[in-house]
């Protein structure tokens, strides 16, 4: 029997994703001036504040106030109308130094031998039911909005569009898990004030998300997906009716309050850790990075057409306690899902400090993490620049995404006899 599925996404003018943001550059500051920097950051937007909170240890110092203002502007909130603006918004910055007692049982001697920085469980997910091997309801969901913030940009169509939005898309899937149509799309966007009534108002916004945003995003799509939009999709388009309030003065921000938005739009698992703000030796980020770099290259290398990957650790231990897969029994190979993971085990390296390693996480990467989700991006090298008044200018060249590369296929390949 036919079934629906639904993931949504949120926009970068999303109070929780300005947080995620805010956390995430101050991470990349800390680490483009010193690699080794330990960083928990925690960040609260609301009407005309910011809060920094968390913890870190590192040899440099920055100016977190100003970094916190870019970010906010960089993201659209610049006009006093928003209630919540770069340049007029109050930061106040509680960060303290990291626990030693937590530092001990993370940092060696010898770095191969670090510790997890927590306990707990993170997972991985791939499907080969897109070309990036994500779900296709969150796909898309990411989609609309990236290309509704391009519109907002480019200030030549639909000009009256604000920072702060969301997207949601159901999908109806036959017995065999292939998808068949889109059955619903939800576009809800924070917009300025009208001259005309609401009716006229709403209106106009749905004529112009249905005549200029659908269509921009359909042309992005692969073929098979674009004939999964018919003339039957119901549309709610800011189905509340206005929506002039928005971003953080309609509603509180806190990092790390959209994980599933953050990984797979609710398909296989999670483990509950959010990821930004923190540095590579929290687990919960790195490997969850880790289990989706494993997932996606086992899916490519033709294992299975859906896998999901956890692997859990107890903090200050080096190896994991566990990996488990899971094929949803979608497995080509002649192997049960416990023997799969014992290859995948022999095959990946799941030390923590192994996997920073191989995967680079020791680098600036990430404020483009932060919005419209940590996976099924394009890797790609990107030169960034840093200024901070106490450490002076530096450009790094970094490479983004790196857990989104299919460079283990081969490996994978070679030791399932594929």
């Amino acid at each position: 029997m036919a079934y629906l599925f639904t993931s949504e996404s949120v926009s970068e003018g999303h109070p929780d994703k300005i947080a995620d943001q805010i956390s995430d550059t101050l991470l990349d500051n800390f680490l483009a001036f010193d690699e080794n920097s330990k960083v928990a950051c925690e960040t609260l937007v609301t009407t005309g504040q910011v809060v920094l909170a968390g913890e870190v240890r590192s040899d440099t110092y920055l100016d977190v106030q100003t970094i916190a203002r870019d970010v906010i502007n960089d993201i659209g909130y610049t006009k006093g109308a928003y209630k919540f603006s770069g340049d007029s918004c109050g930061v106040i910055s509680l960060i303290h130094e990291q626990s030693q007692e937590i530092n001990q049982g993370v940092d060696r001697g010898n770095k191969e031998e670090q510790g997890a920085g927590d306990q707990g469980m993170m997972f991985g997910y791939a499907t080969s039911e897109t070309q990036n091997y994500m779900p296709l309801a969150l796909d898309i969901s990411h989609k609309i909005l990236i290309e509704l913030a391009k519109i907002r940009r480019e200030e030549k169509e639909i000009t009256y569009l604000r920072p702060d939005s969301k997207s949601q898309v159901t999908i109806e899937y036959n017995d065999e898990n292939i998808p068949q149509k889109i059955v619903a799309i939800v576009v809800s966007t924070q917009h300025d004030e009208f001259d005309e009534n609401d009716d006229k108002m709403l209106a106009q916004i749905k004529k112009d998300i249905l005549e200029i945003l659908i269509p921009r995003v359909k042309e992005q799509l692969p073929e098979y997906v674009q004939k999964l939009f018919n003339n039957d999709i119901t549309y709610h388009i800011n189905p509340t009716g206005k929506f002039v309030i928005g971003g953080p003065h309609g509603d509180a921000g806190l990092t790390g309050r959209k994980i599933i938005v953050d990984t797979y739009g609710g398909k296989g698992a999670h483990g509950g850790g959010a990821f930004s703000g923190k540095d590579p030796s929290k687990v919960d980020r790195s490997a969850a990075y880790a289990a989706r770099h494993i997932a996606k290259n086992l899916v490519a290398a033709g294992v299975a057409d859906e896998i999901l990957v956890q692997v859990s650790y107890a903090i200050g231990v080096v190896e994991p306690t566990s990996i488990f897969v899971d094929t949803y029994g979608t497995s080509k190979v002649d192997l049960k899902n416990g023997e799969i993971a014992k290859k995948v085990r022999e095959i990946f390296d799941m030390r923590p400090a192994a996997i920073e390693e191989r995967l680079k996480l020791r680098n600036p990467i990430y404020r483009e993490t932060a919005a419209y989700g940590h996976m099924g991006k394009e890797p790609r090298i990107l030169t960034k620049v840093f200024e901070s008044p106490y450490n002076g200018r530096i450009t790094k060249e970094v490479e983004l995404f790196t857990w989104e590369k299919l460079d283990y296929v081969d490996k994978v390949k070679e030791a399932f006899g594929l």
